[in-house]
């Protein structure tokens, strides 16, 4: 053999080996994120419904925990793709030649966003669905009972609904797009219909990021003073035992003579009350215990970090608003090469990408806590060891959701400038100025409504109980009520 031929063959032998490389890396990090995942979904579970006496029931909740497991890493997945591809550029830019940072490239990166596109395709188009009708599935009617039975039915469902949301889409593509090509496309199923579909879900992702992310901003402050230890002159922590004390004692009181009241007692719900009483009461007391630095340096840094985070944001979407009126740059594209490491994304450089990734992860946990706070999705929220697998299903579809739009919110805000990869950058709407521009101003709109209603709302509460008017008698409209120990004296 000639040089020529070895050196193709060596070439070929180098790509086959940094193939496997990207292979068992993206394997043991989908690994590890499916066992943080499988762990936590454990916890909400309801014992009762793997213990059954059924076998049948307790098999299918088994499959289709492994389904919700497998779709909750992929959202996981999902939320950390931008910040990982944001510091991996970072840090193959600081070290070019490090030897033990060579398998991070920008190869693995591109696969990991094509994978992530993949599996988000895979677990909202095919495996929730499934995983929804297997666990509604009874079985044909005069078919033998069994797993394989509901598999049959839950097959057969799955194939109605597939056709029935391809020929919406159909449909919808030629009244936006009415031209041949636009139609013919949809008939290539994997090249076109599913990333058209999922173009679609992205957006009504990127939609419920609009609405959830402003309203959980704003609730931020009150979770965080819920879970932090106020200074003793926003809290009294004295009052708030008292109370729970005196309710407590009440409820045992009913439990012991329940002939003392005219009405009918649900003693069921009159003991959950008494046990969550005494969960409370514990915790109060563990925040009694608190020392005073937590008190009086813990909770101001975390109202001022979460007020400069918030601020930092709506800075930045603002910013934003301008260039898109100047520069044609601004507006979120795909990156056609894979290359990394050769400018970095943020004009501030490594810190600046560090404050990216915090404003990233800060308006992903925020839009969390505005999803489960919102009156339509409330009844969602996972129970400790209580949560049914329907509602653990619904979870983990509304999660994949936020999550995988999560890379497409970041870019058309502005908050990175680092450029979608594989299919994230193909959809359409992205390129469309009016719909970016008027969503970054609804954003900062709603961000600002929301922050000034929630300051002005608790400003005005205190100045009410500094002025006594909570003691009033008659209940005002807008006025907080008395506190109970109040009301007894």
């Amino acid at each position: 053999m000639e040089a020529a031929d070895y050196e193709v063959l060596s070439v070929r032998e180098q790509l086959f080996h940094e193939r496997v490389r990207e292979c068992i890396i993206s394997t043991l990090l989908f690994a590890t994120l499916y066992i943080l995942c499988h762990i936590a979904l454990t916890r909400f579970k309801k014992p009762t419904e793997f213990t059954t006496v059924d076998d049948e029931d307790a098999t299918v909740n088994k499959i289709v925990l492994e389904l919700c497991t497998f779709t909750l890493a992929v959202a996981l997945g999902a939320v950390l793709l931008l910040p990982f591809s944001i510091i991996s550029n970072e840090v193959l830019l600081s070290l070019p030649r490090n030897y033990y940072i060579q398998w991070l490239n920008g190869s693995l990166i591109h696969g990991l966003w094509n994978l992530v596109f993949l599996f988000s395709n895979l677990s909202l188009i095919f495996l929730m669905p499934f995983a929804y009708f297997f666990t509604e599935s009874e079985g044909f009617a005069g078919s033998r009972k069994g797993v394989l039975g509901r598999v049959y039915e839950t097959v057969v469902m799955l194939m109605l609904l597939t056709l029935l949301v391809l020929g919406i889409v159909w449909v919808a593509s030629a009244i936006v797009d009415n031209n041949k090509a636009s139609r013919e496309s949809l008939y290539d199923f994997w090249e076109y219909y599913l990333p058209y579909l999922y173009s679609c879900i992205s957006f009504l992702g990127v939609l419920l990021l609009l609405v959830c992310t402003p309203l959980g901003l704003a609730r931020m402050f009150s979770v965080t003073g819920k879970l932090l230890v106020k200074p003793r002159l926003l809290e009294d922590l004295e009052e708030q035992l008292y109370c729970s004390a005196f309710e407590e004692a009440a409820l045992t009181r009913r439990i012991c003579n329940p002939t003392s009241c005219w009405l009918p007692l649900d003693m069921e719900l009159v003991h959950r009350q008494v046990l969550a009483l005494q969960t409370q009461r514990v915790l109060l007391e563990k925040r009694r215990k608190a020392s005073a630095w937590q008190r009086n340096l813990g909770y101001p840094l975390a109202m001022l970090f979460l007020l400069v985070l918030t601020g930092l944001s709506v800075l930045i979407v603002a910013i934003h608003i301008l260039e898109l009126l100047i520069d044609e740059a601004a507006m979120p594209r795909g990156m056609q090469g894979t290359s990394l490491g050769q400018v970095s994304f943020s004009k501030l450089g490594s810190f600046g990408a560090v404050i990216q990734v915090v404003l990233i992860f800060y308006l992903m946990v925020s839009s969390v806590v505005g999803f489960y706070s919102s009156p339509l999705f409330r009844g969602l929220w996972p129970r400790w060891h209580d949560t049914a697998m329907t509602q653990i299903i619904g979870n983990c579809v509304c999660l994949l959701v936020l999550s995988s739009a999560l890379p497409v919110f970041s870019r058309t805000l502005g908050l990175t400038r680092f450029d979608l990869l594989g299919d994230f950058g193909r959809f359409n709407w992205l390129g469309n100025f009016y719909i970016v521009f008027l969503y970054n101003a609804a954003f900062a709109g709603l961000t600002t409504l929301c922050l000034v209603k929630t300051f002005t709302a608790a400003v005005r509460a205190e100045l009410i109980r500094a002025f006594g008017l909570d003691r009033l008698p008659l209940p005002v409209s807008g006025f907080p009520r008395a506190s109970r120990k109040t009301q007894h004296q």
